[in-house]
């Protein structure tokens, strides 16, 4: 009997994965489409159930040091040539800046404010940011549960900066693909903040790309929801393509 615990314990031990393993896996099923061009349809939802509808043009760059993603409203009237610009570092805190019609200048979005509210949404500038392994802290091992019928890996992290808005994230990853199902923020009182729901992924080649995003703000009971459409990937954008200049444009 000893020797099948012993047995047993080193069989635990080796299909055992950390959380930084996770992490890594989840972020290498999500990279590699080198650029990107969608439509995305954001719905904000007061607690009162009401909706308002907004479109925007995406525009996403993979680099080897930094991300790039220019975001441009459509649609509503208020709110169209809104534009939105954002360099993603991986050992620093990232470069963002938000052009305003209205007023006929660009804003900097300083890293102290990262944690606002992105156009009144439920997403903050941080949450808009493509997701690193770096800008995490990872420790242990993944646990193991469900998630709507799926099994997933269970995993904390805690972000690099000090300027985040969150204490920490408890992510849901499917053991199978490695993709985000769900993801839950702490504020810093280290209370939950906010749920998101990850879903209607896209397969291109060997890369998976979000097709949906619902954050629910449990706090105040508004939701945002984010939804990808007529997305190309690899469609030769340049790093010149989001160079401040065009956000006057």
């Amino acid at each position: 009997m000893k020797y099948l615990i012993v047995t047993v314990l080193f069989v635990s031990n080796l299909l055992a994965i950390s959380n930084l393993e996770v992490a890594q896996k989840s972020e290498d099923v999500m990279s590699g489409f080198k650029d990107s061009i969608s439509t995305m349809k954001m719905t904000l939802v007061n607690a009162a159930g009401q909706e308002k509808t907004r479109t925007m043009r995406m525009k996403v760059l993979e680099g080897e040091s930094e991300d790039k993603s220019l975001m441009e409203f459509l649609t509503p009237a208020d709110v169209k040539g809104t534009k939105f610009l954002s360099y993603e570092h991986i050992d620093k805190d990232d470069d963002q800046w938000l052009y305003l019609p209205a007023l006929k200048r660009v804003k900097r979005i300083a890293s102290k404010n990262k944690s606002g509210a992105f156009m009144g949404s439920e997403f903050s500038y941080e949450d808009l940011s493509a997701f690193n392994v770096k800008k995490y802290i990872y420790e242990g091992e993944a646990k193991e549960g469900t998630f709507e019928g799926k099994a997933v890996y269970i995993g904390s992290s805690k972000p690099v900066s000090k300027y985040s808005g969150y204490k920490k994230l408890i992510s849901y990853v499917n053991q199978k693909t490695f993709l985000v199902l769900k993801m839950e923020y702490y504020d810093r009182k280290n209370e939950l903040l906010k749920t998101s729901i990850f879903g209607e992924y896209k397969k291109f080649g060997d890369v998976y790309r979000i097709g949906k995003i619902t954050m629910s703000n449990v706090q105040n009971d508004k939701t945002t929801v984010l939804v990808w459409s007529q997305e190309k990937i690899n469609n030769g954008l340049k790093s010149k393509d989001f160079h401040k200049r065009y956000l006057k444009k």
